[in-house]
């Protein structure tokens, strides 16, 4: 009878009504300790400018605090810590002030944690294809909210879409007591040799800082005699590629570096080079001056940024540049495997007209656009398979078959400069290995590249002559300085 009353009793109530009648007395009474306790609860708030953002209590459940960070904007002011009343926090504010009143000139733009102010080692991370900024800190465990503020900031300094597959990153974390989150406290990498990049955290938000570093500058006067071939004589040299590529490309207007090159011809460079502070060289600017002796005859070329243009030239002593209107080869490192004219087709078996040359160099070799223009056609063309064509006047076209891919941005109706790399070598279309395919066109008609009339370059006259001149003296006194060394150090 009495379990019967029992349940008479509370036949009537929903336990679902019973649980929700628990959290507004706990709500209540989380009021009613609001009012009557008043400033006295700012005891409850965390270092580190931390605050209690919420209280939650259930029923058989310990109790939750919920932390929420204060975010601050370049240009305003942190809001005022609570006051403490533990000994261990007084003592880390206290060896936060200390820290600030050291270095005054830092205070406000360096983040200064207190004395309990602690994190994991950095994470050093790296770049992978496709990546974001945004994902690769999360992908280190960032906040996403502190990530998007720290690369907001960031691009004050750097785009981050420029990061590169491959490229560094080092990423710092931080945190207050045991039980407060992580902070992310900076980011930093090297966008290039010269310039480094930080983004870290300060009492007023997220700031980003470039950092410079120098290095000593020392002239490199270097030669050698060309044995097998001119990246051959070079390398042995201990001259860096990027150099020879440079040295390449200066003559490429004027020289067949297959068919010209003989065994005991020369070559002269002289450039800069650039050391850190152990004396390590870490990097070659660009050639200063390039000599070539081709049986005997010697062509040399100064390097010389008119007043009125945007881009430094190359010019002989006479002030006439060596850019002609279009380059003869248009790739490097490559063998001339089929010239212009009626030849035995290798894969058709029979006689036909080939209207262009063939070099043939390795899948994934650089292609160069002969001149300057504008690309008109692009994507598969039959026999040609991946096609590219260039116009670069009214008179001259030139064509580029067979690639493998093209350049990252090239598109119809996209401008490029002569020298510019607009695809890489491959077998595609009807070939029967990897090769360039290289025609010019005049009038819309195929032409011998290598017997085609160029145009030469611009040619200085008046007060631009006299500074050029003025520059090669320079040059020379300087070159004269050095002694010429057929043997550098490697780097």
């Amino acid at each position: 009878m009495r379990g019967q009353v029992r349940r008479s009793v509370f036949a009537g109530f929903n336990p679902a009504s019973i649980a929700v009648g628990g959290v507004v007395i706990v709500a209540l009474v989380a009021l009613f300790l609001a009012v009557f306790t008043g400033p006295g609860q700012a005891a409850m708030a965390k270092p580190n400018g931390q605050r209690l953002a919420s209280l939650t209590i259930t029923p058989h459940i310990k109790p939750t605090l919920r932390l929420i960070r204060p975010q601050f904007k370049p240009g305003t002011q942190p809001a005022k810590p609570a006051p403490v009343e533990n000994a261990k926090q007084t003592e880390a504010v206290k060896a936060s002030e200390t820290a600030k009143a050291v270095a005054p000139e830092t205070a406000g733009t360096v983040f200064t944690p207190p004395a309990t102010f602690t994190g994991p080692a950095p994470k050093v991370l790296k770049v992978r294809s496709g990546d974001t900024l945004m994902r690769l800190l999360t992908r280190a465990g960032a906040d996403r909210t502190e990530s998007h503020d720290a690369i907001t900031a960031l691009s004050d300094v750097f785009n981050p879409r420029r990061l590169k597959s491959g490229q560094e990153v080092t990423v710092a974390f931080a945190r207050g007591e045991e039980d407060t989150p992580k902070r992310l406290a900076s980011v930093t990498f090297n966008e290039s040799i010269e310039r480094a990049v930080l983004v870290r955290l300060s009492d007023q938000g997220y700031i980003a800082e470039e950092v410079m570093r120098e290095f000593e500058t020392r002239p490199i006067h270097a030669g050698a005699t060309i044995d097998l071939s001119l990246f051959d004589a070079a390398n042995r040299a201990g001259i860096p590629a990027k150099t020879v590529i440079e040295l390449i490309r200066i003559f490429s207007f004027d020289v067949d570096f297959q068919r010209e090159i003989q065994p005991g011809d020369r070559f002269e460079v002289f450039f800069d080079r650039y050391f850190d502070s152990d004396g390590n060289p870490v990097k070659e600017g660009r050639i200063q001056f390039a000599s070539l002796t081709l049986s005997g005859q010697t062509l040399k070329y100064y390097r010389y940024k008119p007043s009125d243009g945007d881009y430094a030239d190359y010019f002989d002593e006479n002030g006439r540049s060596v850019k002609k209107s279009l380059m003869r080869t248009p790739i490097d490192g490559a063998r001339l495997t089929s010239r212009y004219g009626k030849r035995r087709h290798p894969v058709l078996g029979y006689n036909k007209m080939h209207r262009g040359v063939d070099f043939g160099a390795r899948t994934g070799t650089p292609i160069m656009a002969a001149g300057d223009g504008v690309i008109v056609k692009i994507g598969r063309w039959g026999a040609y398979g991946k096609y590219i064509r260039i116009r670069h006047n009214d008179t001259f076209q030139t064509a580029y078959a067979h690639m493998s891919r093209y350049a990252k941005g090239m598109k119809r109706g996209r401008r490029v400069k002569q020298g510019q790399v607009i695809g890489y070598v491959g077998a595609t279309g009807r070939t029967t290995g990897a090769h360039l395919h290289y025609e010019v066109l005049r009038g819309n008609r195929q032409v011998n590249p290598m017997k085609v009339r160029l145009p030469t370059g611009r040619k200085l006259k008046g007060k631009e002559l006299k500074l050029f001149l003025a520059s090669v003296t320079d040059v020379k006194t300087r070159m004269a300085a050095v002694p010429m060394t057929t043997k550098m150090a490697s780097r």
